[in-house]
């Protein structure tokens, strides 16, 4: 590099910004900033603002490449520790989804043992209560689920049991809904599979357009098709256990 070279960058004015106010307020900055070059993910930009003794321990544990909580939890995480992605997730889980809540209030403290303890919890909660391990198990919220269900019973052995079961039955669209299906008991994650419109169409033809229950005639845009023996009973979802319903039966029917 030339004597001029040299000078020129010795000599350049750089411009700099002192960034004031809240936390809150600086990470707001931050987020609007952040536009341009390699873009910071959300918990990086946390990081930032949330610096102190407790972030620094807690990034030993969460934030770096074949650190504990990788070794311990990428089987149930998706992500990279070193861009923060375990960092944000065990963050998630404790808080409740108020991460910068939590971080603020523990920005001081000297350690981040709390948040280890609770992600090995978590972690180890997951393989006792399901200990045969399958790729849908990666990336669901895992710590709602043992916050939730943390102090509850259950037979291992019988879970697996339900969730082979599960795994082969055509009508579960969502495989990876099984587990928090098993813990919640509500359907809605399992994306249980549907009539067609053809199906609703024989139905509705077949049935003249009556609802069963009562005989009263309605459009087939002003009905549904119904499970006679419910998906939860073993009932299939083919045409020989489909009924057409009126929308508010069929509601009503849903909830008992």
């Amino acid at each position: 590099m030339t004597c001029d070279q040299q000078e020129q960058i010795l000599n350049y004015k750089l411009m700099v910004y002192f960034c004031e106010g809240t936390d809150s307020e600086k990470l707001d900055w931050f987020r609007i900033i952040n536009i341009a070059g390699e873009k910071l993910y959300e918990q990086e930009l946390r990081n930032a603002v949330y610096t102190g003794t407790w972030l620094t321990d807690a990034k030993r544990h969460f934030s770096k490449t074949g650190c504990a909580a990788y070794q311990t939890g990428k089987d149930y995480i998706n992500g990279t520790a070193i861009r923060q992605d375990f960092l944000e997730t065990a963050l998630d889980w404790i808080s409740g989804g108020k991460i910068e809540d939590y971080m603020s209030k523990n920005q001081h403290e000297p350690n981040a043992n709390e948040l280890w303890l609770y992600f090995q919890n978590t972690i180890n909660w997951i393989k006792v209560i399901f200990p045969e391990y399958r790729k849908e198990m990666k990336g669901l919220a895992w710590g709602e689920f043992y916050n939730s269900f943390g102090k509850e019973k259950f037979d291992s052995a019988e879970m697996e049991t339900r969730i082979k079961t599960l795994m082969m039955d055509d009508d579960v669209t969502k495989k990876s809904g099984i587990y928090p299906y098993l813990l919640t008991k509500d359907e809605k994650y399992l994306s249980i599979r549907t009539f067609t419109d053809s199906q609703k169409r024989a139905a509705y033809e077949k049935q003249n357009g009556v609802r069963p229950m009562c005989g009263e005639h309605y459009a087939i845009n002003e009905m549904e098709g119904d499970h006679i023996t419910p998906w939860a009973e073993g009932g299939k979802t083919q045409t020989d256990n489909l009924q057409m319903l009126c929308k508010k039966c069929n509601r009503r029917k849903g909830r008992k």
